[in-house]
């Protein structure tokens, strides 16, 4: 299950939160929020975008510095052991895998737009719609994989998003 964490500098509420990397995957070791007694849901990964950005220049030619993050945060992310194996592990990993697809759609927006005199509420309104979308394929890649259980479209899912992880980032 996918539990969305999504804001402008979350990283500096969570000390050991941490930013996704490329050929780098989660462990179980990461996941140190205590589960719920309830053991209906394996896992949860806490994983969203977080931004920050200033500009320069002069009013109406204002350049736009940004940095745009996919976080992993542990406290927030939980398991049961005894309901978890390796595939479990993979479905939690596409889960902050995609924040990062997500953050790099939000990268790109950035790039290639042109701000008018309130910067911060277009980038705010860019921020909201992406955390929509990216919560709507959250919400679609557990209902297709049915939580990891439904194996065959669990690995569709895996190589999906593995080859999108593949192309560039703008």
């Amino acid at each position: 299950m996918f539990l969305p964490l999504l804001g402008f500098a979350l990283q500096a509420e969570e000390a050991d939160a941490f930013p996704w990397e490329s050929g780098s995957q989660l462990r179980w070791e990461d996941f140190r929020g205590v589960p719920p007694e309830d053991k209906t849901v394996a896992a949860t990964t806490a994983s969203g975008i977080s931004y920050s950005f200033r500009t320069r220049g002069i009013s109406g030619e204002n350049t736009l510095d940004y940095e745009v993050i996919a976080y992993f945060y542990p406290e927030k992310s939980w398991y049961h052991p005894e309901l978890c194996d390796a595939g479990v592990l993979m479905h939690e990993q596409l889960h902050f895998d995609i924040s990062e697809l997500y953050a790099r759609k939000m990268r790109r927006i950035l790039s290639e737009r042109s701000f008018s005199g309130n910067i911060r509420g277009e980038v705010r309104q860019i921020f909201s719609k992406i955390n929509k979308e990216l919560s709507a394929f959250q919400d679609k890649y557990d209902l297709e994989t049915d939580f990891s259980r439904n194996r065959e479209a669990q690995l569709r899912w895996n190589q999906r998003i593995a080859a999108k992880l593949k192309e560039r980032d703008p």
